[in-house]
C-alpha cells in the first residue's frame, strides 16, 4: 500500500511538472522560426521629360491601374469643366414664410448639380444662410432630387443602388447638419473647428425640419431662397488625390459614362497591343492600363494643366507637403533630402485582381526630372512590403541620378467649405443660367 502511494504521488508530481498541451502548443509556435514573405515583383517604366526612355521593365504588361486612374479622371474634368468650373446648390422653399415666427409651412427644396464635396461646413453655411432668409423651422420636408450629394461615399463601392434610398440619405444628412439637435459629436466637433477658423459665435445657427424626403422630379411652385456655389473644381480635384478619394466618381458623373474616358485615353496615349480598359473614374473594380501608358497619361495631364497655367502641385500631392497617401504610404520619400521632390498619385488594391500597388508621377533629380510609373501586381497580403519595395526601387533610383531636387509646396488644402459662397435670389438666377449655359 505504501509502495502504490508513493507511485501515485511521483505521476502526479511529474504530471504537476509538465506544461498543458496549450502552452506546449504556444512554446513550439514561439520557437519556430518566422516564414520569410517574398517582396512581390516590380514592373516599372521611367522617362524623361523629353520622353527618353531611362529604364524600363515590363513597360507593356496590362496591370490595373487601381487609384491612378484618377489621374485620367482629373484631366478629363479640366477638359470639359475646366479648372475655375464651380457646382451650384440652389435652396428654394416650397409653400409659405411667415416673417413673423420664421415658419416655413410647406418644403425646404434643394436642387443639386452634382457638387462632389458638399460637406457638413456647406450645410453650416446654408443654415446661416436660411436664418438669413428668415427661416427658423420648416413644417414639411426638406426635399432633395438626383443631384445633391453631402457626405462621403467610397464611390460606387458604398453607394446606395436604389436611388431614392440614397436620396432619402442625403436629404437625412442634410436635415440633421441644419439642426442642432441632431447633431453627433462629429458634427459638434466639425462646428467647433468651422467657427474657430471663420472667427464666429461659438452659437451655431439651427433650422428645424420636419422631414425628409426624395422626389427625382421636384414639382410645384417654389420661390429661391439662395445658391450655394461650390470652390472652383480645382481645388476639389486637388483634395480628392492627395486622399485618393473614390467619390471622384461624383465629378465623373458631370462628364459622361467611364466607357467614354477609355475611348478618348485610346486616343490620346501612345498606341500599343494593349488597349486601354477604364471601368470605374476611381479605379475600382477591373481596369487596364500598362506602365507605359500611365506615363503618357502623366504626361496628357502635364500637358493640360500647362495650357491653364496649372502647376502640378496643384493637382496632384507632393510627398513631404501634403497630407494623404502619397505622404503615408511612401514615409522615406517625404522626409530627410527626398522631401518636396516628388509629385505623384497611388494606386492600392487589397484584393482586386490579386492585389496591387501603383505609384506614378514626377521625380524631380539632380540629373534632371523624370515621368515614372512603379507598380507591384499580385500583391495581396503584401501592400506595406510592396510600398517599401516600390519605395526602394525610387530610393536607388535617386542615388543613381545624383540625388534629389526640391519643387514648390501648393498652399495648404483648403476645407470643404472654404471657397464657397452663397448668392441671394437674384444673383442665384443668373449664375444658374450661366452654368446651364456653360453645359
Amino acid at each position: 500500500m505504501k509502495r502504490a502511494t508513493t507511485l501515485i504521488l511521483a505521476v502526479l508530481l511529474a504530471a504537476a511538472s509538465m506544461p498543458d498541451a496549450a502552452e506546449a502548443a504556444t512554446t513550439a509556435k514561439k520557437r519556430r522560426p518566422r516564414r520569410a514573405v517574398t517582396p512581390p515583383s516590380l514592373v516599372w517604366h521611367v522617362e524623361t521629360v523629353d520622353g527618353e526612355v531611362l529604364d524600363s521593365k515590363s513597360p507593356d504588361l496590362a496591370i490595373n491601374p487601381a487609384s491612378v486612374v484618377k489621374v485620367a479622371t482629373t484631366w478629363w474634368a479640366l477638359e470639359r469643366l475646366g479648372p475655375a468650373y464651380r457646382f451650384t446648390t440652389r435652396f428654394e422653399a416650397r409653400g409659405t414664410i411667415n416673417p413673423k415666427t420664421g415658419v416655413l409651412s410647406g418644403d425646404l427644396v434643394v436642387r443639386g448639380s452634382g457638387d462632389p464635396d458638399f460637406q457638413t461646413e456647406n450645410a453650416f453655411l446654408a443654415a446661416a444662410a436660411l436664418r438669413d432668409a428668415g427661416i427658423r423651422s420648416v413644417t414639411g420636408a426638406i426635399v432633395v432630387d438626383d443631384a445633391f450629394w453631402m457626405g462621403w461615399e467610397n464611390g460606387s463601392a458604398g453607394r446606395r443602388r436604389d436611388p431614392a434610398a440614397r436620396g432619402l440619405l442625403m436629404a437625412t444628412r442634410l436635415r440633421a447638419a441644419l439642426d442642432v439637435k441632431r447633431w453627433t459629436r462629429a458634427q459638434r466637433s466639425a462646428w467647433n473647428f468651422f467657427a474657430a477658423r471663420r472667427e464666429l459665435p461659438s452659437t451655431p445657427p439651427t433650422v428645424t425640419v420636419r422631414g425628409a424626403r426624395y422626389e427625382s422630379k421636384i414639382a410645384g411652385k417654389t420661390q429661391v431662397l439662395f445658391e450655394h456655389v461650390s470652390k472652383p473644381l480645382v481645388e476639389t480635384l486637388r483634395r480628392f488625390n492627395c486622399f485618393s478619394n473614390n467619390d471622384i466618381e461624383r465629378v465623373a458623373a458631370s462628364l459622361g459614362p467611364a466607357s467614354e474616358l477609355s475611348v478618348l485615353l485610346a486616343d490620346r496615349l501612345a498606341p500599343g497591343t494593349t488597349p486601354v480598359q477604364i471601368e470605374t473614374a476611381s479605379g475600382l473594380g477591373t481596369n487596364r492600363l500598362t506602365p507605359r501608358q500611365i506615363v503618357g497619361l502623366l504626361r496628357t495631364l502635364r500637358a493640360s494643366a500647362q495650357e491653364r497655367g496649372l502647376p502640378l502641385e496643384g493637382l496632384l500631392p507632393v510627398a513631404g507637403c501634403d497630407p494623404g497617401t502619397v505622404t503615408s504610404g511612401f514615409p522615406r520619400l517625404s522626409g530627410g533630402p527626398y522631401a518636396t521632390a516628388l509629385v505623384a498619385k497611388t494606386g492600392t488594391l487589397t484584393s482586386t485582381d490579386g492585389g496591387v500597388t501603383v505609384l506614378a508621377g514626377f521625380l524631380n533629380t539632380a540629373q534632371g526630372e523624370v515621368v515614372f510609373c512603379v507598380a507591384a501586381p499580385h500583391a495581396a497580403g503584401r501592400i506595406r512590403l510592396a510600398r517599401h519595395t516600390e519605395e526602394s526601387f525610387l530610393l536607388d533610383f535617386i542615388v543613381r541620378h545624383g540625388g534629389t531636387v526640391p519643387r514648390a509646396c501648393a498652399p495648404p488644402l483648403s476645407s470643404a467649405d472654404e471657397g464657397s459662397t452663397i448668392l441671394g435670389p437674384s444673383a442665384a438666377d443668373g449664375a444658374s443660367s450661366a452654368v446651364h449655359a456653360a453645359r
